[in-house]
């Protein structure tokens, strides 16, 4: 069984000239901060705050001048240009250029107290437009990348951010360090009976299930993953595998590469074998087992690709219980 989407996935979609040429322009974030049209993206510990509901009822992210954020002009914090606004019709006018700023809980605080107003962009990006989507998962991907590589790998020095946040500068050597995909598979695997095999990992709860997943190795092509993370996390050979469609997952930094695959000739389905570390359960579900499980499984929530995939497959909306968990 193959398919590609007709829709694009909810992490998928952008709206925003990411205007690379730009990241290069000496000075430019006080360019930026001397333009009264320039807007700003505040996040903290990855969450976002919401703009105040207009008379659409609409959804967007709260982007603000810079000069309402409570930055020092001594140490502004890490920053990032993320890129030029496209679509019309929205608050900010096409070409508006937004910048992301990762706040400290100090800033944060003052500029927004109350916790309960920032939120996750997994909780939120099935109701953003696809300017909004994108501009948050760009964000999120990034600002993740500049945590996890604040000193050089090759002599551990502090590295210097340069080009709009899109490069990182290491002073000893002058060696340049650029943000990193993790390119990862999920798989929907289908058996003779057309069934697909979900599987529940060691840290979710055991009522939890989703397709089976893993990383792309080094000098590894995406189909020949498909086959060997899947023997791994299930004991079972799989053939035929078939790209359907990719997604953002900036959780902390993969993209989630989706697949179909079918078991292999020679393989019986009862032969499962989770691995034990990562898989701790696997069981294969009909269509009608999947719509009747009712409250006791809890399934991938709308922003991720294993829920466009599995329902896809079931070709009806997922049970109401489903919760977001993992890609």
């Amino acid at each position: 069984m193959s398919f590609t989407f007709t829709t694009r996935l909810p992490l998928s979609r952008q709206a925003v000239d990411r205007d690379h040429l730009t990241r290069s322009v000496p000075g430019l974030f006080d360019q930026l901060w001397a333009d009264a049209a320039t807007r700003v993206l505040p996040i903290w510990h990855g969450k976002i705050l919401l703009a105040p509901r207009d008379h659409t009822s609409a959804v967007h992210l709260a982007l603000l001048p810079p000069t309402s954020l409570p930055l020092s002009p001594q140490d502004p914090g890490l920053r990032v240009y993320l890129g030029r606004s496209l679509p019309t019709g929205l608050p900010e006018s096409a070409g508006t250029r937004i910048v992301a700023v990762q706040l400290d809980d100090a800033d944060a605080a003052r500029l927004e107290p109350d916790e309960n107003r920032w939120v996750g962009l997994r909780s939120v990006a099935t109701v953003l437009d696809d300017r909004d989507a994108g501009l948050f998962t760009e964000a999120l991907g990034v600002l993740n990348w500049h945590a996890s590589h604040a000193h050089c790998p090759r002599c551990g020095a502090a590295t210097t951010v340069e080009e709009g946040g899109w490069v990182r500068r290491c002073p000893v050597d002058n060696s340049q360090v650029f943000p990193r995909t993790d390119p990862a598979v999920i798989v929907l695997i289908t058996d003779a009976d057309d069934r697909i095999l979900l599987g529940s990992n060691a840290m979710w709860e055991n009522n939890r299930y989703s397709l089976l997943a893993g990383f792309v190795e080094p000098g590894e092509t995406l189909e020949s993953a498909v086959i060997r993370e899947m023997f791994e996390e299930s004991g079972l050979r799989v053939t035929d595998p078939a790209y359907v469609g990719s997604q953002p997952w900036p959780f902390p930094a993969s993209v989630m590469c989706g697949f179909t695959a079918r078991l292999a000739d020679d393989q019986q389905a009862h032969d499962l074998q989770p691995d034990g570390a990562e898989i701790l359960a696997l069981r294969w579900f009909s269509r009608q087992e999947l719509q009747d499980a009712g409250e006791w499984i809890l399934l991938p929530g709308p922003s991720s690709i294993a829920h466009a995939m599995i329902e896809r497959w079931l070709g009806a909306p997922l049970p109401a219980a489903t919760e977001l968990i993992r890609p």
